[in-house]
């Protein structure tokens, strides 16, 4: 069954919310104190397809351009391997320099994400790739789209928020590919092994290619790593959504970090918008209806609802699912 319990905790439309409460008593040391303030709750918050340069590219120096909301860093700010200090906003191996997106353009198309595409972009270490390979044709940035970033003018609060947390500025990501082989990674450091259901909903036949590797090239492979966005199989809000009648499924195997916590019996969940039900079908479903419209639209317009299925990692194991 889908969860039932109310959960419509989206940061960005892109974005879900792990909350892993944590007793008090873990902060007692070994020598028998305790801190003034121990930790009670850990969030981890993420939002996929962005990039670090695309928000910080040139943290901590804004344009501040009249007009723009004003962003001043302290004068003890450290600087960040950005494309600002390593020189790249001129001299940069891509098609396209980078460029700065102003405050007046908050949302850009949607890039291409796919598997293959961003191997291609990263161009064995070159990186350099990404126009041809992953930028959109944005009716405002142009073909170029995926070289733009923002400053401190536009994402102030992000900016605000480094000026006192520590950021990861050099980093590389340990998978490639869309929304789901990020979500599993997410929460179970690994994306394999992922068994494809042979039929979709509708009766039709279930797609290898580009939902489990190896199904490009063997029409036989059912069981492999995830590479696309295949909807969880064991999910109501999948089954009785007339819009996902014709997508693959999967189920995954393996534990994740839900099965580790649940050992130590300490009480976790999973938010994301829409995820509470608004209804149950004739067959007994749930279904998750609710939809709103940001600054984006609508995203009913794809999915019937806030509820994005591939994005919730969690209902792809049989031991976490609802």
């Amino acid at each position: 069954m889908h969860q039932c319990i109310t959960k419509a905790m989206a940061v960005v439309a892109a974005s879900v919310m792990t909350l892993l409460p944590v007793y008090a008593a873990s902060a007692q040391g070994s020598s028998g104190s305790s801190t003034k303030t121990p930790i009670k709750h850990v969030v981890v918050i993420f939002q996929e397809n962005v990039s670090f340069d695309h928000y910080f590219g040139t943290y901590p120096h804004a344009f501040n351009l009249p007009g723009e909301t004003p962003f001043h860093a302290e004068e003890n700010t450290p600087e960040s391997n950005t494309l600002l200090s390593s020189g790249l906003l001129s001299n940069n191996p891509n098609k396209a320099n980078p460029f700065r997106i102003p405050p007046s353009v908050p949302v850009t198309c949607d890039e291409d994400h796919n598997y293959g595409d961003e191997q291609g972009a990263a161009d064995g270490g070159l990186m350099d790739k990404f126009v041809e390979k992953l930028s959109c044709n944005d009716r405002v940035l142009g073909p170029a789209s995926a070289m733009g970033y923002y400053d401190g003018n536009t994402v102030t609060a992000m900016w605000n928020y480094a000026q006192f947390f520590a950021m990861s500025d050099n980093s590389w990501g340990t998978t490639f590919g869309p929304s789901t082989p990020g979500a599993l990674n997410l929460v179970a450091g690994n994306t394999f092994p992922g068994t494809l259901a042979p039929l979709r909903l509708n009766g039709s036949k279930a797609t290898l290619a580009f939902n489990v590797a190896g199904g490009v090239t063997d029409p036989t492979v059912t069981t492999g790593a995830v590479i696309g966005d295949p909807r969880p199989l064991l999910d109501d809000c999948v089954a009785s959504n007339p819009k996902f009648q014709n997508v693959s499924q999967i189920t995954m195997s393996g534990k994740n970090v839900g099965d580790l916590l649940n050992a130590k019996g300490i009480p976790w969940g999973w938010f994301q918008g829409g995820f509470a039900p608004t209804s149950v079908d004739a067959q007994g479903r749930a279904v998750c209806g609710q939809h709103h419209t940001g600054l984006a639209g609508d995203d009913a317009v794809v999915n019937a609802g806030d509820y994005i299925p591939h994005h919730e990692p969690f209902m792809y194991y049989p031991q976490t699912t609802n």
